[in-house]
């Protein structure tokens, strides 16, 4: 598929939710890794929590693809890897005191990134009518929108 011309609305809407799928599984994989970066057991927490979130936002990602009767499938998210490779980039040149303000940025950008993604799926169900993928969808975003206002209020309180 990923030779394949998007020519509707629905070849679009495929794509982003393989899209999606990507980047929350890449998501998941990063959140571990930012866990293990962070020195204060407070914001290994916040990330533990958001992976347990993912977990659940890549369950119900699959029920969206099974209310549009398409197959569970992936396509490549370069943005998500690329937003990992800039973690991975600051993390080994930051100081162990400054690790908790740096994994929490790093985890902002990702997130506002997926709400983003989010918003856009969301407009693309819409105009299909379908409610039961729009719920699904916005379930999604909102805990997106939650884990950011999170991460922003322990980077603030962190940055002093």
């Amino acid at each position: 598929m990923s030779q394949e011309t998007l020519e509707t609305p629905i070849d679009l809407l495929r794509f982003q939710l393989r899209t999606t799928m990507s980047m929350e599984e890449d998501s998941l994989a990063a959140l571990g890794d930012l866990e293990k970066a962070a020195p204060s057991t407070e914001v290994q927490e916040l990330f533990r929590h958001h992976a347990e979130e993912t977990r659940e936002q890549i369950d119900n990602l699959r029920k969206v693809f099974d209310l549009f009767e398409f197959p569970v499938s992936t396509a490549g998210s370069p943005a998500t890897k690329g937003i990992s490779s800039q973690a991975h980039s600051l993390i080994e040149r930051t100081s162990k005191p400054l690790l908790d303000q740096v994994t929490l940025t790093c985890a902002l950008g990702n997130e506002h990134y997926e709400i983003s993604v989010y918003q856009s799926l969301i407009v693309a169900a819409t105009a299909q009518a379908a409610t039961e993928a729009v719920a699904l969808l916005n379930s999604n975003l909102d805990q997106e929108t939650h884990t950011s206002e999170e991460l922003h209020a322990t980077l603030k309180q962190l940055a002093g």
